[in-house]
């Protein structure tokens, strides 16, 4: 009689960890779809990347520079590797460099007035809002996969599996992109 209630014990446990297992892995299936949604986003920016620097450069042509870096940056994460920090940096040094050609529309009134210009900067600001929510909704899902990874008892089931199971990074904003905005008259 003794053994059925150990059979019991340790089928309820086996039952357990395989429910804590399939729950860890859902919520890291979630984390990998919200990061798939930051990347198509940020595909579609990409696509109009190229459009942008060509209509500026008629413009801009001593900006070359500015140009440069943007081209660059957008190479950058298309080469960066699947890591994610990799990726965040990337994005990171191209949402400068994006902010640095509207900044050029300021200084040239002509090419404010372009309509190519203004209709690319109105589809990269709806770009914009879709990564900034794309990012919200991968951290939401980073921040309930890690809650899942370390609350206790999980985080026994977890541990075992190390090697599958590692804390989600959040998408962080650049340290520019903290810095108080400047504004001179």
């Amino acid at each position: 009689m003794w053994w059925i209630i150990l059979l019991i014990i340790v089928a309820v446990i086996f039952l357990w960890g395989v429910g804590v297992y399939n729950s860890l892995i859902n919520s890291k299936q979630n984390l990998e779809r919200a990061w798939s949604e930051i990347d198509n986003q940020l595909k579609r920016r990409f696509d109009l990347i190229p459009n942008l620097v060509e209509t500026v450069k008629g413009y801009a042509a001593h900006e070359k520079s500015t140009l440069e870096e943007v081209i660059k940056a957008r190479n950058a994460y298309l080469s960066a590797g699947s890591s994610v920090d990799e990726k965040i940096n990337a994005e990171n040094a191209l949402t400068s460099g994006l902010k640095q050609i509207f900044a050029l529309s300021e200084s040239y009134p002509e090419l404010k007035a372009n309509a190519n210009f203004r209709e690319l900067q109105v589809e990269l600001t709806g770009t914009e809002d879709k990564i900034a929510y794309a990012r919200q909704y991968y951290n939401n899902s980073a921040n309930d996969y890690n809650a899942k990874l370390l609350t206790f008892p999980n985080s026994i089931i977890a541990s075992m599996f190390k090697a599958k199971f590692t804390e989600a990074k959040y998408f962080e904003a650049a340290s520019e992109e903290r810095e108080n905005v400047k504004v001179q008259f």
